[in-house]
């Protein structure tokens, strides 16, 4: 078992990795076509059919590229569609979810203190509302009211606002926001897989029979590509929030996601107006600023720090605390330990918990065991430094404690 932690490490790291290269890969080609589309030159000589053109260098090489919003005169065998990018980066990221929150529950996504639920009423609740999300966003944006642009992005913000608050009156504030970044990613992905590529394919068919596409299919998937557009920045906050307590361990965690999504419109849309040829509006980014300095002022509000002296034991953490050594662990954590991880800590510079793990009381020791095992166990990884002067003997009792916990 103990051997198992390490290797659930070395998988959610995998995983992570995996993840990340993915969603260079994805955003990296949206962005770039969405900067293509936007600077394509329309005032000079174009072949028949064409609709703009563009010269690039790149790689000590030219290239010269042109869009045909038909077709041209004839379809190349060779046709290359961008679509594994986008659905690679979403099963690794819900590969990831699993890993961490979903095996984890008890740690990461369940807080007794938001509400008190079974592990597997939460991952129910957590699988339930990436698929329910999608389904309603799609009925919207195919109803009327999707008609209007601008009134369908104002009615989405008003229902990630609502996710964001409903998240954090289920899950604990880091899980909260990581599920508001799988919700929209979620749509992102199912704008792609069910909407746009569909559309293409039927363009495409068309094409090849010697039909004229119906114009609605290249509108209905230019709308939902703008929403990814400015939904992906938001997103890459969101998964990366997780590792900074100020975002999701504040009160007011899903006012300061809210808030995220309005910068990633500020800034994507100086860069796709300036891509456009159609100025450089600066007025974003003041806009950006004020909005990043709110969320900073936002983030000061208290932290949730619920009372640990008459907080029951976390789920999960009673074989931990019942495994011979723990008395002795408890007594080496809170030395060399809480002095960084407490709600108030007295390291000078740290002004909050690192990850806002809290390691004060036997049950914020034991609910953290597999991270005390890893990381001031295994490895020498905490403190930094060894600041603490932690020596091999105590080190020792952690990882033989942890051992004896999940023996057998």
């Amino acid at each position: 078992m103990s051997d198992f932690a390490i290797f659930m490490d070395w998988a959610e790291f995998a995983v992570r990795w995996l993840h990340v290269i993915t969603a260079i890969a994805w955003i990296g080609s949206s962005f770039y076509f969405i900067a293509l589309d936007l600077g394509l030159r329309k005032d000079v000589p174009l072949p028949p059919g064409a609709s703009g053109e563009q010269w690039q260098v790149h790689g000590g090489g030219f290239y010269h590229i042109q869009k045909y919003m038909v077709a041209p005169d004839q379809m190349p065998d060779d046709l290359i569609w961008f679509k594994w990018e986008s659905y690679s980066t979403w099963l690794s990221g819900f590969a990831l979810l699993a890993l961490v929150y979903y095996l984890g529950a008890d740690l990461y996504l369940v807080d007794p203190n938001v509400l008190d639920i079974p592990v597997w009423q939460a991952v129910a609740i957590s699988v339930a509302s990436l698929g329910l999300g999608w389904l309603i966003y799609d009925a919207i944006c195919k109803s009327r009211f999707g008609d209007d642009n601008t009134r369908l992005m104002v009615g989405l913000y008003v229902i990630l606002v609502a996710m964001a608050w409903g998240y954090t009156q289920v899950f604990s504030g880091r899980a909260a926001l990581l599920h508001l970044g799988a919700f929209t990613a979620t749509i992102m992905t199912a704008n792609v897989f069910a909407v746009i590529m569909p559309n293409q394919r039927i363009v495409v068919a068309d094409l090849i029979a010697g039909r004229v596409p119906d114009a609605k299919y290249g509108k209905i998937a230019k709308q939902r590509s703008t929403h990814n557009n400015y939904l992906t920045l938001p997103v890459v906050f969101l998964m990366l929030s997780n590792h900074y307590p100020l975002a999701f361990a504040s009160e007011m965690n899903w006012l300061i996601a809210s808030l995220v999504f309005l910068m990633g419109v500020t800034i994507r849309h100086w860069f796709n107006t300036h891509h456009a040829r159609k100025g450089n509006p600066h007025w974003t980014w003041a806009a950006t600023a004020i909005l990043f300095v709110v969320i900073m002022w936002l983030s000061s509000a208290p932290m949730f720090q619920p009372d640990t002296e008459e907080a029951a034991l976390p789920r999960g953490a009673e074989r931990f605390a019942a495994a011979a050594g723990f008395d002795e662990v408890t007594d080496i954590v809170m030395g060399r330990c809480a002095m960084c991880h407490a709600a108030e800590p007295g390291w000078d510079g740290i002004h909050y918990a690192p990850k806002g793990v809290h390691l004060e009381t036997g049950g914020q020791i034991a609910l953290q065991a597999r991270k005390i095992y890893l990381q001031a166990g295994v490895t020498h990884a905490m403190p930094p430094a060894n600041v603490s002067f932690i020596e091999p003997a105590e080190r020792a009792k952690i990882v033989a404690w942890y051992r004896a916990a999940t023996a057998g």
